[in-house]
């Protein structure tokens, strides 16, 4: 992929995780400060592990304003508009799961750019995708969505995968990226309206 699909995409998800992240934020009362730390968490970890694994440093949501600037944005924007976004419907898992998406393709895309190989870069498309959801959970103190809620992981990996193939194939790299984000967020979508998960551990009353 070129430079310039892979930041726009970047940057759109940066932004979406943002408001994801804000909006936890807002719910767990946590003063402007505390909002703008999930916001920009939520918005930057995912990307931030992936540059440290592939040697990519410093990572570009650190060496670039831009990343700081659209999480802080929409932290704000969230922070003083939080009636407006809690109208649509679970704001935090509909924008969590844009962020899902675009970061698992970039993630993919920008892991094959550093040369490797298909497996790794499906893996770390799926870390760059949850990475930033999970930041966001624990730091406000919930189980990570990745370990309970509806095929998490398993659509970043769908997300990831289509960039894998349609590089192997000869594709358009942006139109594949697009499609695996869209890939990604439909089946988490659908998984959240539908209920889809995978067995969950029911362990035995002694």
């Amino acid at each position: 992929m070129t430079p310039s699909p892979v930041l726009a995409l970047d940057l759109v998800g940066t932004f979406a995780f943002a408001i994801s992240g804000a909006t936890a934020g807002v719910r767990k009362r946590l003063d402007l400060f505390g909002v703008l730390v999930l916001s920009f968490a939520a918005a930057t970890a995912g990307g931030i592990t992936r540059d440290f694994l592939i040697g990519a440093t410093p990572p570009v949501a650190l060496a670039d304003w831009r990343y700081l600037a659209v999480s802080v944005l929409a932290g704000l924007a969230t922070f003083y508009s939080h009636e407006r976004v809690e109208r649509l419907r679970n704001p935090v898992q509909l924008f969590d799961a844009i962020g899902l998406g675009l970061f698992a393709v970039t993630g993919a895309g920008k892991a094959l750019a550093y040369g490797l190989g298909p497996t790794g870069a499906v893996l770390l498309g799926m870390l760059s995708g949850i990475g930033g959801g999970i930041a966001r959970d624990v730091l406000s103190a919930e189980i990570p969505a990745v370990l309970r809620r509806e095929l998490y992981a398993v659509a970043a990996l769908l997300g990831a995968a289509c960039v894998v193939v349609g590089e192997a194939l000869g594709w358009p790299s942006a139109a594949t990226a697009v499609g695996g984000a869209l890939a990604c967020f439909t089946l988490r979508f659908l998984a959240i309206r539908r209920g889809w998960q995978l067995p969950v551990a029911k362990p035995r009353d002694r």
